[in-house]
């Protein structure tokens, strides 16, 4: 039977789809809101819908087995609820604890999924793209606390954990996966990555909150910026970093580092700060 990847030409969506083909997994449907344009790999459907617009989405279920959910609070329920309907038997979703951001993905699909994984990552390390326009501009990382550390995680194996657990089904199901990258990093020791790699070197500078802001304004604008630097560094101040080896325990491989990432992502990087 099928498995179908919602958000299919999103960030971790394709990568999902990528994982799912170099695994062999078949037959694998995407749902995408524009197919012509979707430039999906040979052999994989493309089917038009998305989640956002749940009524979009008669038909995307036939003959489906297993489904990964791309995270929309506002329509996760009425989503897993018309899946489950049409005989969707396990739904592997991207959300967060029941009391984060994404919790109220995580319980919709556990009120309406006949079986369930959760995917629960915490930082990204794509996040530290936020920083490349002031790289730029200023050879400078500006923020507040340079010893504040995470586990970010790469979403190349979130998306990789998410194809295993489709793909293989039951012994995921009722597992809820709190995914870290393998290793804690301050963000002084991200940012020396990022120089490394690019052979760029790059200052960081500790600053106020509020220059921190500041700094990131100018290419995310006033809000994104006070987010990030005001709860989402506010809330890595109260979580004490505990990298896991859940990646390699599902995929078979270790995790990727932030250092590892940043050397396979060089030149991209590169030329985003020359």
């Amino acid at each position: 039977m099928t498995i179908l990847v919602t958000g299919a030409t999103g960030n971790i969506g394709r990568m999902v789809v990528d994982h799912l083909v170099a695994r062999g997994a078949g037959p694998v449907r995407a749902l995408t809101v524009d197919p012509a344009r979707a430039a999906l790999p040979d052999g994989v459907e493309a089917v038009r819908g998305s989640v956002r617009r749940p009524s979009s989405l008669d038909g995307v279920f036939d003959g489906v087995r297993a489904m990964y959910l791309a995270p929309d609070e506002n329509t996760a329920a009425e989503v897993v609820a018309r899946a489950t309907a049409a005989g969707v038997e396990h739904v592997v979703d991207l959300s967060g604890e029941p009391e984060s951001w994404w919790g109220s993905v995580c319980g919709a699909v556990e009120d309406g999924a006949a079986a369930w994984t959760h995917l629960w990552p915490a930082d990204f390390v794509e996040n530290g793209r936020m920083w490349l326009p002031q790289i730029k501009a200023t050879g400078v990382v500006r923020e507040p606390w340079p010893d504040l550390a995470s586990t970010p995680t790469a979403m190349t194996d979130i998306a990789e954990v998410a194809a295993v657990a489709l793909i293989e089904g039951g012994r995921h199901a009722g597992k809820a996966y709190p995914l870290t990258g393998p290793e804690a990093v301050s963000r002084r020791e991200w940012v020396a990555a990022l120089a490394d790699a690019t052979g760029v070197p790059i200052g960081f500078e500790q600053v106020t909150p509020d220059e921190a802001v500041a700094a990131l304004e100018p290419s995310m604008g006033a809000d994104e910026a006070g987010m990030v630097v005001h709860t989402i560094l506010g809330f890595l101040h109260d979580a004490e970093p505990a990298p896991n080896r859940i990646v390699e325990e599902v995929t078979g491989r270790p995790g990727t580092s932030v250092a590892a990432w940043a050397r396979d992502h060089a030149e991209g990087l590169r030329a985003a700060i020359l």
